[in-house]
């Protein structure tokens, strides 16, 4: 304690056994200093591919041989598509309502391939036009086909329970319609702290507090909303497996707790291993994005530190790398400012 406040201590070392002094200390593994070399080395594969380079992009056998995400959520394929084809979109209404009906349409599924479905075959997406049965037999012809209308990057619960349909998109096509009748998007516009639009997406059925979390992010990436990425963060279950690997005793510490000081000690950890990381363009990691690479550094662990157990006790990585055959357009939301140093960015949308 120092002046009655509680303490954490980083001894600047190659290789530290203590990492924290909070209540008890926190001692680290071998994937604590992982997590920081797979972040830079990941933003490098990053640029290297912004920069237009042919692969590999990497000799890291690992990263070449396997699909992990970006080391910046934003940065991500899927993410993407939400800010540049879903949110920001001249050709749609651009009302709180508007923005956040497309925002969570595309998120419920989260699935690029679904939203261009729904698309081709009902025109225009919005708010104004939405009527359950349309959507309801667009996607139930796709699912007879054989397709799939859902991600595999998180698992959405049937909602069955509350909504009563047999079929899991009809109720999510529900919850999305008892969201608009409560007039969720401007109780949303009118949160003062993500912390309360957290709340009210929690409320809903179907919505745990990572999923929660998850979308309060990507309607921050709009401009309903306006919060710091830096207020509060919620571990899903690859995160926590990945912040177990990286701790040996977490010394008292909340796993939310552990992912804000690893967001707080970013750039003297780097310091620490004598590595450069390179930011988005000058935005650090936020909490979101440390949250992610946690998860991510459990799935590498799983084959360069396979002594180290998780919660899981997944050994493989199932995703194997393969490169898209179209170029992303990086483009992020206006408010952070970053644009105009991307080297492909359109001019003037700053």
């Amino acid at each position: 304690m120092v002046n009655g406040q509680q303490t954490m201590v980083f001894p600047r070392r190659k290789s530290a056994d203590v990492l924290v002094q909070h209540l008890a200390p926190a001692s680290i593994t071998a994937v604590f200093d992982t997590y920081w070399r797979f972040a830079v080395e990941r933003q490098e594969i990053f640029f290297r591919r912004l920069d237009s380079r042919l692969p590999p992009w990497t000799a890291d056998p690992i990263l070449v041989a396997h699909k992990f995400t970006n080391a910046y959520r934003a940065s991500d394929r899927v993410s993407q598509y939400l800010i540049r084809h879903v949110i920001y979109r001249e050709d749609l209404p651009a009302t709180a309502v508007e923005i956040f009906f497309r925002i969570l349409l595309f998120k419920l599924f989260n699935k690029i391939e679904t939203w261009q479905l729904l698309e081709r075959e009902l025109g225009p997406i919005t708010a104004q036009e939405f009527r359950i049965a349309r959507y309801d037999r667009v996607l139930t012809r796709a699912m007879e086909r054989g397709d799939r209308i859902y991600s595999a990057a998180y698992i959405m619960p049937s909602g069955a329970t509350s909504f009563g349909a047999s079929r899991k998109h009809r109720n999510h096509l529900h919850l999305l319609e008892r969201m608009l009748k409560d007039d969720l998007p401007q109780k949303l516009a009118d949160a003062k702290r993500m912390h309360a639009a957290f709340d009210l997406l929690r409320s809903y059925p179907t919505i745990g507090d990572f999923l929660a979390y998850q979308f309060v992010t990507d309607i921050n990436y709009s401009d309903v909303t306006d919060f710091t990425e830096m207020e509060f963060v919620i571990p899903g279950p690859g995160a926590r497996d990945g912040i177990r690997k990286c701790f040996r005793d977490t010394g008292g510490l909340s796993e939310a707790e552990l992912i804000r000081v690893m967001a707080d000690r970013q750039e003297r950890e780097f310091e620490r291993l004598g590595i450069t990381f390179r930011s988005l363009f000058g935005r650090r990691l936020q909490l979101i994005d440390c949250q992610n690479l946690f998860c991510e550094v459990d799935k590498y662990a799983r084959v360069h530190h396979p002594e180290i157990a998780g919660r899981s006790g997944r050994s493989r990585i199932k995703q194997r790398f393969v490169p898209k055959q179209t170029q992303i357009q990086y483009w992020y939301p206006p408010k952070w400012r970053i644009n105009h140093m991307i080297p492909s960015a359109p001019k003037g949308e700053e």
